[in-house]
């Protein structure tokens, strides 16, 4: 009889802890997505909302964009070894197809995981400026566009990638082809939607700035080249006229970015600064008018404009 009593505890026992584990899975299940390295958790984005995730893959840069007609755009994805923690933060947000991928320049922090999304994920349209590597990380790149059969169309300032009444993502640069910086080949993409504007600007530097004869001004700028000296001149802020900056560098990066000359500027301008090596992937929502920033190292949004 007393046998019976305990082993009757442990089938009790056993059914809670069942139940237990069911009941987490399926707060789990329900939970909003985390991005793979801890990311930020977000409620699922509205319909008419563009969403933009600033991914931290340390010293590189990479940007996602839910645009509000549905379609996700890409720019860059980090070294080659991010490739893969990129691939990796696109499928978390349930995302498997990316219509516009943009490589902003040859170097390999920012074009270095192209190969990997290219190959894991399924790829639309492929922009990049007509500027040539010999590097094996170039090559990488075009090795992948070819094994899925497509080909590159040339990002340049004046090409619309797509336009609609409330919706507009345009290349602003490069405006030339040669410049003795590959950093300032970057492609520049300004996309505006509604009353909200976002810019995004690679490694140009001042000299593809002073160039770009299109409108620039936006909300939210990507700061130029990690937040360096060598970019974000005091015309061009006074051009793009942010109310908020992101710089995407990596924690005790070897190049001391972003720059205290930068941080100074963009403080004096009245933009409130956002960093990946400080607050991990920031992410930034605007149905049109305004915007609110959240930050992987922050539960709650840091701020609302």
């Amino acid at each position: 009889m007393k046998n019976q009593t305990v082993h009757g505890k442990k089938r009790y026992y056993t059914l809670i802890f069942v139940l237990a584990v069911l009941v987490a899975a399926f707060i789990y299940s329900a939970a909003p997505n985390k991005a793979p390295q801890g990311g930020v958790a977000l409620e699922e984005r509205a319909e008419d909302a563009l969403r933009v995730h600033y991914i931290d893959v340390g010293q590189g840069d990479s940007e996602l964009i839910e645009l509000p007609n549905d379609e996700v755009m890409l720019i860059d994805a980090g070294e080659n070894d991010k490739g893969g923690v990129v691939a990796d933060y696109i499928k978390s947000q349930g995302i498997d197809k990316i219509d516009y991928l943009v490589g902003t320049h040859p170097h390999s922090d920012h074009i270095g995981g192209l190969d990997t999304v290219i190959d894991e994920l399924e790829i639309g349209k492929i922009y990049m400026p007509k500027v040539a590597s010999d590097t094996k990380t170039f090559n990488d790149v075009l090795d992948a566009v070819e094994r899925k059969g497509l080909s590159v169309n040339t990002a340049k300032s004046g090409v619309e990638v797509l336009k609609s009444d409330d919706l507009s993502v345009t290349f602003v640069a490069p405006v030339r082809e040669t410049y003795k910086s590959l950093n300032n080949v970057s492609a520049v993409v300004k996309i505006v939607y509604k009353n909200s504007s976002f810019l995004f600007t690679g490694d140009a530097e001042e000299q593809a700035e002073e160039d770009i004869t299109a409108d620039v001004r936006a909300d939210i700028l990507k700061a130029g080249h990690h937040g360096s000296s060598t970019s974000s001149s005091w015309d061009f802020l006074n051009r793009v006229k942010p109310s908020c900056a992101v710089i995407s560098c990596g924690e005790g990066n070897e190049y001391g970015h972003p720059h205290t000359e930068t941080l100074e500027k963009l403080s004096e301008i009245g933009a409130a600064v956002y960093r990946t090596d400080l607050d991990g992937t920031v992410i930034i929502e605007t149905q049109g008018d305004g915007y609110t920033v959240y930050t992987e190292n922050s539960e709650e949004n840091k701020g609302e404009e």
